[in-house]
Parts: C-alpha cells; structure tokens; sequence
C-alpha cells in the first residue's frame, strides 16, 4: 500500500513538472513560429506570417568605365542615382569603344534602390558568382584563379561623401565545368561555375554600403590571364531579418533571468549543505553558467556600436556550452556507476574530457583564423588557398576523430551503468529500506535524465532535419508556421529548459532528513555495502528528483 502510494505521489509530481515544461516548450516553437514583431503578439490572431531567420538578396553588378589613373581610389563608383557612373551594357561595347579590361569597375550598391540597411540584420554574407562564356581562344585553365580588386565603403545619408571600410587584393579559385564539347558551334554558353565566398561583416552599423570591384589584367605577370570571358558578375547577400532578430533578442531578454535566477537558487541550495559541493554538482552549476552566458543579450549593444566581433564572440559562447554540456554527460554517467571507484574529482575523467578539450580548441583556432581574421579584412577566407583549406580540414578532421572518441566513451559508459544498474536491482530487495531507496533513487534520477536528453537529443536532429527539406513554411489553417524561425526559437528554449530541469531536479532538498535514524532503519547488515560515490542523496537531504519519487517513504 505504501509502495503504491510513493508511486502514484512521484508519478504526479513528475507528470506536473514535466506538463509544465512541456508548455513552456510549445510556447518556445509558436514564438519563432507565428510572432510577427511587426503585428505584434496580435500577428497570431491576425494570422500573419512570422519572418525567416535570414533573408537573402541578389545584386547585378553594373559595369562603370573609370579612365582616371588612380582609378576608384580616389573617386567611388556609384551603379545608380544622381551621381551614377558612366555605363557599358558589355564587353563587346567596350571594345568597340577601345575601352581597356583595366578600365572597368563592377559596382554593387547595397541596399537596392529606395531601400536602407539596418542594425537589426545583424550581420552581412556575400557569395559572389560569375557568368562566364566559352570562347575558343580565350578558355578557362587548369587551377585558374582570379584576382579581385575589391573596395568597400559606406555612408549614412544619400548626400554624404563615401567612406573607406575596407580595400584588399584578393585572389579567388575558379571551378567551372563546361557541359558540352568545346567546339566553335557551342561559343557564347556559358560555364558552370561554383559561387565563392566574397565577404562577411559581423554587423550592420550603416545604412549604405558600396562595393566596387576592379579585375586587373597584366598579361606579362598572367594575373587575370586564362579565365574565360566574363560577362556579369552578380552578389547574392545574406543578413538576418530585422523581425527574426526583434524576436530573437527578446526571447534572449526573458531567458537570461530565468536561467540566473535558478542558478542562484542551485547553489544556495548547495551551500546549505554541511558538506562541500560534489564534483556533479559543480559541473551543473557550471552548465548553468555557460547557458546563462549564451543568454545574455549583448547583441542589444550592437544595435548602436559597430561591433565587428559579435558572430566570433557568438561562436566562443556557443562552444563553452557545448564543452560543458558535452563533459556533463560524462561526469553524470561516471557519477553513477555505482562500483566501488572514487570519482568526485575531475582529474577522474581526463580520458573522457581530454576529447573534448583538444576538439574545442581546434575549432577555436579554426574559427580565430577564419572570422578572427575578418575582422580586419572582410574578405578573407581560408578556403581560397590551397594551405588555408588544408590547415582548415586538418583542425575540422582532428576535432571530428576527438568527437567519435568522446562518443565511444559516453556509449561504453551509458553500458557500465544499465550494466550496473541491473546488477543491483536484482539485490535491492535483500538491503535495507535506506541502501534500497538510496540505488532506486540513483537507478531512477539516472534513467530519467537519459530520457529527457533523448528527447532533446531526438528532437534537435528531427527539426534540423525538418527545416533542411521543408520549404520553410507550414500551412496551418489560417495561420502560416514559419518553420526555420519556430526550429532556432524553439530548440534554443528546449536546451534553456534543459538547464533549468537540471538545476531544479537535482538541487538538493534543504530539508534534514535524519527521521530514518530515530526509526532505527540505518541497521546495515555486514554483507552490504553502500558506495557513495554520488553523495548528493545522503544525511544532508535528497535531491529535488529522489524527494519526487522517494519522500513518501517514511509514511
């Protein structure tokens, strides 16, 4: 009777938490999902269409003449309006007008016409494509790489004079393919070519942005020799939707005190104790750490500072939470062998955390020298060279064998422990009441955070997956699901609730639990042993999770 009772109080308990954060997760995906910031919450009941993360825009470039000596140095290059440059529709025009390949500046202006850029898109990609023909005397080469005179400027207001951001000589890899045989006949189509990365800004400080571009030719030194008849040049630009990051910020906003606040909570909790904080318990209060630093909304900031560093700075933030995350998982398994082996310390589980150190620290070299170094040329990749990309696939490949390796560690360990456990749960019914309630509660807080983290797990894969194949948008009776949003909401809020789950299941109880002495139930017989290697359930009270299914005991 007592038995069924305990049950049905903890499956309760559990059921309500878990309807709880069930809610809070649904809320997590509709917020992505169906909030339009330009409606406000009135956009879910005047069905409106809630925006995509990103939204991406194509650029023509114009081909302007520039016969000065200094070129677009001293003078930009404007594609339209009142001081717009002297146009060519092609290069057959600019040969019968005797104008030079050196003479010509592709000029791109960012926004189109009519239209302004905006802090809130957060950040700017370009991926720059040519259209280039075949002619049989002017082919492209084996490993034929091009040379790009690029400028960057900006300006605030339509009358003001341009100012310099950025000026590089950059040299770009072309990897065309030619579909037909190279014959007079087939002259004038065009190649396939790859797009290539052009630039990256990690904010949007101006309202207007020009690019001038400049292919200089010298034949005697072979720089621009060799690589086809270019046509067109066109940009396709990436930035983050203005509405997506209104939403974004204010989800960021709600979920930084959320996570602080439990998080204080955790440790005072903790610190009730008359015994010092277990090595599980640390890592959960730093977990919580590392979620609150990705939480906090720094990026508010960038709405009136020029901060070029904030997608490297994001990046650094994303991957101490995955380390701690990741190390998590070890030390919780590790913490509930339930053998004989002393694990509360972190210099127990090198081996398993060692992975995780030296994978972390090659895609944060790899990531200083790709966005590290944007931050003073825009246009840089290290894709471009040959020692850039294989400097580039080694950090990737090392820190893709250091994930396998802490896999194959947390997999043989989640096998010790169901190996563990059901070695034990054929031994519960001969201990007594105190060592069976302590290893069901081990056995039960155990399986219970494999199930949520599952879940999380599962659910993460899934709605990639989802929003990979999908068109982006679900039709939902009146309503349009914005389905690239509602995964970036949603799985942000699973992996916050995560968090918070942790901290308030696993906290330990500030109640003192020494009634069961007084009962005379802590008789230990001379065969049992109690290993204690997680003593978060002794004298000093249970955790949240063992007070859910065990706290009816004593009635």
């Amino acid at each position: 009777m007592a038995g069924a009772i305990i049950e049905n109080m903890s499956t309760k308990k559990l059921c309500i938490v878990g309807v709880i954060l069930l809610i809070f997760q649904i809320i997590a995906f509709l917020v992505g999902g169906l909030i339009d910031p330009r409606s406000g919450c009135y956009s879910l009941f005047l069905a409106q269409t809630a925006p995509s993360p990103t939204a991406a825009v194509p650029y023509v470039a114009i081909k302007c003449i520039d016969v000065r000596k200094n070129h677009h140095r001293s003078k930009w290059l404007m594609p339209w309006g009142p001081d717009q440059c002297e146009k060519i529709r092609d290069f057959d025009e600019a040969m019968s007008r005797q104008i030079e390949a050196n003479d010509i500046v592709f000029s791109i202006h960012m926004p189109l016409p009519h239209r302004e850029m905006s802090p809130w898109f957060q950040f700017m990609v370009y991926i720059l494509h040519m259209d280039i023909a075949f002619k049989i005397d002017n082919q492209i080469k084996e490993n034929a790489e091009i040379m790009l005179d690029v400028s960057l400027a900006y300006r605030d207001d339509m009358s003001e004079e341009w100012v310099e951001m950025a000026h590089e000589v950059e040299t770009r890899k072309l990897k065309c393919k030619f579909g037909a045989p190279k014959t007079i006949e087939n002259e004038g189509k065009f190649y396939d070519c790859e797009v290539l990365p052009f630039m990256e800004i990690g904010t949007v400080a101006h309202k207007f942005y020009l690019i001038n571009i400049r292919l200089p030719v010298n034949e005697r030194e072979r720089i621009n020799v060799g690589i086809g008849e270019i046509k067109d040049i066109s940009l396709v630009g990436i930035h983050q939707n203005g509405g997506f990051t209104k939403v974004w910020f204010a989800m960021k906003t709600f979920l930084t005190p959320s996570i602080f606040i439990i998080m204080i909570w955790y440790w005072r909790r903790i610190m009730m104790m008359t015994r010092p904080p277990v090595l599980l318990e640390k890592v959960i209060f730093a977990l919580g750490i590392s979620m609150t630093f990705i939480n906090i909304p720094v990026e508010w900031f960038s709405i009136g500072f020029d901060w070029t560093w904030m997608l490297l700075f994001g990046d650094i933030r994303q991957g101490i939470f995955y380390a701690m995350l990741l190390s998590f998982w070890i030390i919780f398994c590790g913490e509930h062998m339930m053998d004989q082996s002393e694990r509360n310390h972190f210099s127990a589980y090198w081996k398993q955390v060692g992975p995780i150190a030296v994978g972390a620290f090659c895609l944060f070299v790899f990531d200083m020298c790709e966005r590290g170094v944007q931050l003073k040329n825009p246009f840089y990749s290290i894709w471009t060279t040959d020692v850039g990309t294989e400097l580039a696939m080694a950090f990737i490949i090392v820190a893709g064998i250091c994930l396998c390796l802490y896999f194959l560690f947390l997999c043989f360990m989640v096998f010790q422990v169901f190996r563990n456990i059901s070695g034990k749960q054929s031994s519960l019914p001969a201990m007594s009441k105190v060592r069976r309630l302590h290893y069901e509660g081990l056995i039960f807080r155990f399986k219970f955070l494999m199930l949520i983290t599952l879940a999380c797990a599962a659910m993460t894969i899934i709605f990639f997956i989802v929003s990979q194949v999908t068109e982006g948008s679900w039709k939902w009776g009146d309503y349009t699901v914005q389905v690239n949003s509602a995964f970036f909401t949603g799985i942000y809020g699973m992996w916050n609730l995560y968090v918070f789950a942790l901290m308030f299941l696993y906290a330990p109880s500030h109640k003192n639990y020494v009634e069961e002495q007084s009962n005379g139930d802590l008789g230990v017989n001379s065969g049992e042993e109690l290993q204690l290697t997680t003593t978060i359930t002794h004298v000093d009270g249970p955790t949240e999770v063992y007070k859910l299914a065990r706290k009816e005991a004593q009635e």
